[in-house]
């Protein structure tokens, strides 16, 4: 057998066909020769270089710091959500919790965020089943639109990977969902415990007679919250329906989700006497999704695969938003004096979107050489409304909004956004020990927006970007038990319909409100060097290590008009910024002990001067701005992070786990030339633990406890003016006070929960 066709062999075993030697049956039927003694292969893992996995690639020939995570591992620890997951486990990411829901939260990875915040500077890109899910308005990620009970395996990719397209400037999320011959069986749990948090999840998948094999989900949670007026209720639900043939492989799957998140936001510090207490409320987004994607692979022959993808995808999302009337006190050109208190903001987003991808492996030589060469073509539509009006509003004694009289419509705005991208990736063997990977992009992205309210035409525009990235990696395998690397690539985003229409200093624009004519903003431009090693030490122990260093030119960056709290303001290119850090991870079993940890440190800075407007820094000058210093770090990321996972298994039918994570201290918000007398928030070290037990074959009885020391810790930090400085936090809008506000992490909870699962 060549090398080639034993790569072949374990990249398709890995993606679930159940093919001797990697040849499909149709070709062996008419090439096999005789019967011979079975060679069986050691265990590779294979990689997603590209949105569609197709083949794949062996974990040795990739050059980056890829992380694996299984389905398994994240039902095992019973997480309320994807992200706290994440937070506790993967290397290098860590969480802000803005809005005071779990649901809502920031994944930061390497320094850059995938957010579910409209306006938030995304550089990440998430794809489920090689369809990206990063919504088009925004390129926002919601993430309680994903079922987590769902996902088989999830590949986190570093770097500016170019294949994977557009937002992808520092890594990219791929995520592979269940089917029913991998995942046959079914299941039922519930959970209940702190804070009138409740629970349930059903799952089936099996096949149907030899072709065939179906997997369907359901996911029910109910929580009142920690703090007041941040409850969820999520409701989720995915199924998939497969042919598979000794040749090809068709699938159909459809998910929605319709969900009601309701925040907290940021509280003042000297609020923190009551930490569960929100600024102003309500705040709130109702999140509903549907979509339906159909993919399929053919073999052509052992050496030619074919796969492709067409979705469709529809999303609504209706936010309402509580806020201080920043004029309040004001007096216009006829000596009226603006009397009032507050404003109800809501806005309405709603996204069809639909696209297709196709992808070509072929498994060949060149000069003699073990070659894989990877083509692909994708497109990606969307058309979205975005409503907004507002309401006037007075604050009750517990700070509630009351409106006053009827809404006033303030934006009618329609964008079209249309990405194509033609890609290719080619890994050389160029020796046993040494492969060259080549690999590159060309994007071409054009965002029109349109005035549907005929009260702003200038609003009207449409602005096109284009790029061709590249990449090159180079892997030294010396031995089977190590892999030294060293990679170059280069990624763009393109600016959002959101930030094209909200770039002009000198008019402002309510985020993520009131859209006007603006000038248009350069797209980002990322360019990554990474240099790392891994590999295995006996049976039991895993490690790896990586050095990297990402720079951005042309940052886009959304700069307040009346200081970092405030939603007023507007989108501007920032010039240079840079994440550059180290990673190290290991992984090793003791008998019944697992023991995971990693290191994580990010060097996040501003590369460029520019003036940004913060007048809740104390450092500003007399009209409310800072200057920002080349070396100045970015607010929201931690420089060091550390995290432990033990696994301990004391008797067969139990098990005890246990996360220690510590995260650095951060710069607020606000604070980008890091010169506020408040300083940076605090670090923290959170212990969370973890304990099942099969107390039959069917019956599994398990519970959680999370922040087992509980903590006080904030995850996030902005300046602002504080206007409830009265006797219990009243409303004071003529002496408004500078503070930082933070997001208070959550406290100690503990749950218990039963799994019953069936064949």
């Amino acid at each position: 057998m060549s090398a080639q066709k034993a790569l072949a062999t374990a990249a398709r075993v890995a993606f679930g066909s159940v093919l001797a030697v990697g040849v499909p049956a149709g070709v062996r039927a008419q090439t096999s020769p005789p019967p011979t003694p079975v060679t069986t292969l050691a265990p590779i893992l294979v990689v997603g270089t590209t949105p569609l996995a197709g083949v794949g690639t062996p974990l040795p020939l990739v050059p980056a710091d890829v992380q694996t995570i299984r389905g398994r591992d994240i039902a095992q620890q019973h997480r309320e959500s994807l992200t706290d997951y994440l937070d506790r486990n993967a290397q290098s990411i860590d969480i802000n919790d803005a809005q005071g829901s779990p649901f809502q939260q920031d994944v930061n990875y390497r320094g850059f965020t995938a957010s579910p915040l409209l306006g938030t500077p995304q550089g990440l890109s998430v794809f489920v089943d090689g369809v990206r899910v990063n919504e088009p308005f925004g390129d926002v990620v919601n993430w309680d639109l994903i079922a987590q009970n769902a996902i088989s395996q999830i590949q986190l990719i570093p770097g500016s990977n170019p294949t994977y397209g557009l937002n992808t400037l520092g890594g990219a999320l791929a995520i592979t969902t269940k089917n029913g011959r991998s995942d046959p069986g079914g299941n039922a749990q519930i959970t209940a415990g702190s804070w009138g948090r409740k629970t349930a999840q059903i799952e089936q998948g099996g096949t149907i007679g030899t072709n065939l094999d179906y997997y369907v989900t359901g996911n029910i949670a109910n929580d009142d919250g920690w703090a007041d007026h941040n409850a969820s209720r999520v409701r989720q639900g995915f199924g998939k329906l497969r042919y598979h043939d000794a040749d090809t492989t068709l699938s159909i799957s459809a998910g929605g989700a319709d969900n009601h998140l309701q925040g907290t936001q940021t509280i003042p510090r000297s609020f923190l006497g009551n930490p569960k207490q929100a600024y102003t409320f309500p705040d709130q987004n109702e999140n509903s999704a549907t979509w339906v994607t159909l993919s399929g692979d053919h073999y052509f022959n052992e050496n030619a695969e074919l796969s492709g993808n067409v979705y469709y995808r529809h999303y609504r999302n209706t936010n309402i938003s509580s806020n201080v009337n920043n004029d309040y006190g004001t007096v216009d050109d006829n000596g009226n004096v603006d009397t009032i208190e507050a404003t109800n903001d809501r806005s309405v987003i709603t996204t069809d979107s639909y696209g297709a991808s196709l992808q070509l492996t072929l498994l060949h030589k060149l000069a003699g050489m073990d070659n894989q060469f990877v083509a692909g073509i994708s497109a990606d539509i969307a058309n979205s409304g975005f409503v907004q009006s507002q309401q006037n509003a007075m604050f009750s004694d517990s700070r509630a909004t009351l409106g006053i009289g009827s809404y006033t419509p303030q934006t009618n705005a329609a964008t079209h956004n249309a990405n194509y991208g033609l890609y290719f990736d080619d890994t050389l063997s160029l020796t046993k020990q040494w492969a060259l990977t080549l690999a590159g992009r060309y994007d071409w992205a054009r965002a029109t927006i349109g005035d549907e309210s005929g009260i702003e035409p200038l609003l009207d525009g449409r602005h096109t970007f284009s790029r061709f990235n590249p990449a090159v990696g180079l892997n030294w395998n010396p031995t089977p038990n190590f892999t030294a690397y060293a990679t170059y690539n280069e990624g763009m985003r393109s600016p959002t319909a959101i930030e094209l229409a909200c770039a002009d200093p000198a008019a402002p624009c309510s985020l993520p409100n009131d859209f006007i004519a603006d000038p248009s903003l350069h797209p980002v431009i990322s360019k990554t060097i990474e240099v790392g090693a891994r590999g295995r030490i006996g049976r039991n122990t895993t490690w790896s290590a990586a050095l990297y260093r990402t720079t951005l030119d042309n940052d886009i960056q959304f700069v307040s008009s009346l200081g970092a709290a405030s939603t007023l303001g507007n989108f501007q290119n920032v010039g240079r910024t840079r994440r550059q850090g180290l990673e190290l991870a290991g992984r090793t079993q003791y008998g019944p002990l697992g023991v995971s940890a990693s290191y994580s440190f990010v060097d996040a800075t501003y590369r460029s001067t520019w003036v940004e407007s913060s007048a809740s820094n104390s450092s500003a000058d007399a009209n409310g701005n800072i200057t920002v210093h080349s070396g100045d770090r970015i607010p929201g990321i931690p420089a060091n992070t550390v995290k432990l996972r033990l696994d301990y298994q004391p008797a067969a039918h139990s098990t005890v786990g246990t996360n220690l994570t510590w995260r650095g201290s951060i710069f607020a918000r606000g604070d980008e030339d890091n010169q506020d007398v408040n300083g940076k928030l605090s670090g923290y070290l959170l212990v969370d633990l973890d304990a099942s037990w099969q107390a039959t074959k069917q019956l599994q009885i398990f519970a959680t406890v999370t922040n087992l020391l509980n903590k006080r810790y904030d995850t996030f930090g902005i300046l602002g003016q504080n206007y409830f400085n009265g006797p219990n936090h009243t409303f004071d809008g003529a002496n408004p006070v500078n503070e930082q506000f933070v997001g208070p992490g959550t406290p100690r909870g503990a749950w218990v929960g039963v799994r019953y699962a069936w064949k």
